[in-house]
Parts: structure tokens; C-alpha cells; sequence
């Protein structure tokens, strides 16, 4: 049994924040190469600083499609990323930015294996849920992604014209008895427009957006605001720090609240089992926990580059389930075929849909009818209280 009453912290990080122009470009990439060929292998990789981006990795295309012939396409999909996000700053502007495309062919020893069916590498991946927020996320990764999103919606409307792309949020809250009952402290780094605003004046802008989203009994005269606690914070973006496609991937997941496999997502097609095994993960814990099996559940899977079937599945419930979780284990191969075909054909994942995942969490959204998403399905709920 774990601890009852703790106090427990996470991160999250804007769309403008270095890494994550990083994985939204490389995830635009796949996508671009997802809509010229559904089985389109992608293993695309992204690096920024100031005013410029360099694109790498390995593309390869069943139709026999020279990537080569597409870089010009490549440069202005870099640039409409940049542009999107908004950064028109001396340092890092759209319109300036120096782009180096060094992508290449799949290598033909890893394609040999995929072709197969089998796993594109070698590799551990969890899946994680938990009865905190209705998204069956930590509250504390949940809450974090949801400010820094109304900044995001807010700055791009046009409301807020002070505010600048680049942000990062931090909220620690207090348990007691499991349950998350307290904001102890909230941490918000924004980029701002205007050199002369103060920490006190950025806080005025971004306490009501803070408040809209995060329940408000949790905030109280005890909660510690740190806004800016730097000061100013004009010069954001790559300009700033340099990015680098896959250094956020706690962030990306689940705030630190689970484990992760090391392997990160973005730039990468769903024959990386990385990325698919990952969402089908979060997909088997996700419907454990809504189908009240189990108040909170984590799953592993592992695999060996070109095999199919998976190495291992190990699922711990932390003494929340009904069920013991060795029966658990042997029912998720039953549910779901957790080979990469079968996880790329139960989630629907040969469609251009990963661009909009490269910020605020591949986990807890909404699932989209473009396919978007299809990973938090709850849709497996009624065949798991059969079977058990």
C-alpha cells in the first residue's frame, strides 16, 4: 500500500516552449509524410536555437517516394509550425529562420523487421490511470497542462497581447487519504511582450485563467504563488535555450506520477512501439479504472525489435482492484491484440493525427473524430466487467 498523505509535484511546458516546438515539428513532419502514405515509416527528429531549426532522422515510403523531392515542402511545414505557435522575435521569427533537412532513407535493417509485423524496436512501455480528475489523470500533471492551454487559447485570440509563446507551470498539491485536497504551491514562468511588466503585474494577468481551471477550493491564503519569480522573462523560444525533440517526456505522460520506458514520442510512426504500445498502455488502464475494476492502475509492456507478441505484461493496481491483477494480466491479451498491427488497427493509428499531441499531454484528451485521441476511448468498460 502506498502513502495515504504526501505532498506530490508536476510540470507541464507551453507549445512554445523550446522542446515542444521541437516535437510539434517533428510530429508535423510525420504527419505531412502520414498524408502522402498511410504506411509511411517516420522517425523524424528535430533540433532549434536561434533562428534556426535542423531536421533529421529517417523517412520511408511503401509508395517508393523519394523524401528527397519534399524538402522544399518540409521548409515552409517548419515555418507554418513556427508561425502557428507565434514567435516573431529577433532571435527566432519564422520568416528568418535558417533550416538544415538532413532526413534520409530507412535504414533496411530496421525496416526488414517491421515488415514482419514485428516490433519497429526493442523497449519498455507503461500506461497509467487514476481516479484523481474525470481525464483518470494526476491531478497535478492535469491541472499544469490546463493552465498553460487557457494562456495558450487566450494569447492566441488575441485577448492577451502581452503574453509570449514561451511558458512552464508547476502545481504541488497536498493528499490526504489518496485524494488530492490542496494547491501547496503554484509555479508560472510566462514570456511577456512588455519589458517593464513586474511579476505582480504578469500575475494580474494570469491569476484568472489559473482560476478557471483548477478547482477552487483547492486554493487557499496558504497556496504559494511564484510568478516570474525570475523577474522579466522577454527573450523565450530557442532564442533563449536551445530545443530538442524528446526531452519532455514526463511531461508528455504522466507528470512523473507513473514510471515511463525511456522512449519518447514525437516524430515517431506507430510501428515505434515507443509511441503506439505506450497509448495502448494508457488505453488498458484507462478502461480498467473507468470500468471501476481498480481505482488506479499501471500497466508494462515490453518488446524485442522485429518480434510481434510482447515480452512481458505486467499490471499493478496498488491494492485498488477487485481483481487479482495476475487474472488481470492474462485477460489484457484477450482484450486487445498488443502486436504492433494489431495496437495500429484497435487505435486507428495510420492517419495523420500526432501534430496536435505534441503539447499539453498525449494523455487525458478528448478523443476527436478525425481519430484524434483514440488511445482515451473508454470503450472496452462493458467487456471488461464480463469477463471478470
Amino acid at each position: 500500500m502506498g502513502r495515504e498523505d504526501f505532498i506530490f509535484t508536476s510540470e507541464s511546458v507551453s507549445e512554445g516552449h523550446p522542446d515542444k516546438i521541437c516535437d510539434r515539428i517533428s510530429d508535423a513532419i510525420l504527419d505531412f509524410c502520414l498524408e502522402k502514405d498511410k504506411l509511411a515509416r517516420v522517425a523524424c527528429e528535430t533540433f532549434s536555437t536561434t533562428n534556426t531549426v535542423v531536421v533529421g532522422g529517417e523517412v520511408g515510403f511503401s509508395t517508393g517516394l523519394e523524401f528527397n523531392s519534399l524538402k522544399p515542402e518540409i521548409d515552409e511545414l517548419v515555418r507554418k509550425v513556427v508561425k502557428e505557435i507565434g514567435y516573431e522575435q529577433e532571435g527566432f521569427h519564422w520568416k528568418n529562420l535558417k533550416i538544415s533537412n538532413l532526413i534520409h532513407q530507412q535504414s533496411s535493417d530496421i525496416s526488414q523487421g517491421v515488415d514482419r509485423d514485428g516490433a519497429g524496436d526493442q523497449g519498455i512501455m507503461f500506461g497509467y490511470a487514476v481516479e484523481e480528475t474525470p481525464e483518470l489523470m494526476p491531478a497535478p500533471l492535469h491541472y499544469a497542462h490546463m493552465i498553460l492551454k487557457e494562456l495558450a487559447e487566450a494569447r492566441h485570440k488575441g485577448i492577451e497581447k502581452n503574453l509570449g509563446p514561451d511558458s512552464k507551470s508547476q502545481l504541488t498539491l497536498r493528499y490526504k487519504n489518496g485524494k488530492p485536497v490542496s494547491i501547496e504551491s503554484l509555479v508560472l514562468s510566462t514570456q511577456h511582450i512588455d519589458p517593464n511588466l513586474s511579476s505582480a503585474d504578469v500575475r494580474d494577468i494570469v491569476e484568472p485563467y489559473v482560476k478557471k481551471v483548477v478547482p477552487l477550493e483547492w486554493l487557499s491564503e496558504n497556496t504559494s504563488w511564484h510568478i516570474n519569480p525570475t523577474g522579466k522573462f522577454v527573450i523565450g523560444g530557442p532564442d533563449g535555450d536551445a530545443g530538442l525533440t524528446g526531452r519532455k517526456i514526463i511531461v508528455d505522460t504522466y507528470g512523473g506520477a507513473a514510471p515511463h520506458g525511456g522512449g519518447a514520442f514525437s516524430g515517431k510512426d506507430p510501428t515505434k512501439v515507443d509511441r503506439s504500445a505506450a497509448y495502448v498502455a494508457r488505453y488498458i488502464a484507462k478502461n480498467i479504472v473507468a470500468s471501476k475494476v481498480a481505482s488506479r492502475c499501471l500497466i508494462q509492456l515490453s518488446y524485442a525489435i522485429g518480434v510481434a507478441e510482447p515480452l512481458s505484461i505486467y499490471v499493478d493496481t496498488f491494492d485498488s482492484s477487485k481483481v487479482e491483477e495476475r487474472r488481470l494480466e492474462r485477460l489484457i491479451s484477450e482484450l486487445v491484440d498488443l502486436t504492433p498491427k494489431g495496437i495500429i488497427e484497435r487505435l486507428n493509428l495510420r492517419k495523420p493525427i500526432y501534430e496536435k499531441t505534441s503539447a499539453y499531454g498525449h494523455f487525458g484528451r478528448s478523443p476527436e473524430d478525425n481519430g484524434s485521441f483514440s488511445w482515451e476511448k473508454t470503450d472496452l468498460v462493458d467487456k471488461i466487467r464480463s469477463m471478470i
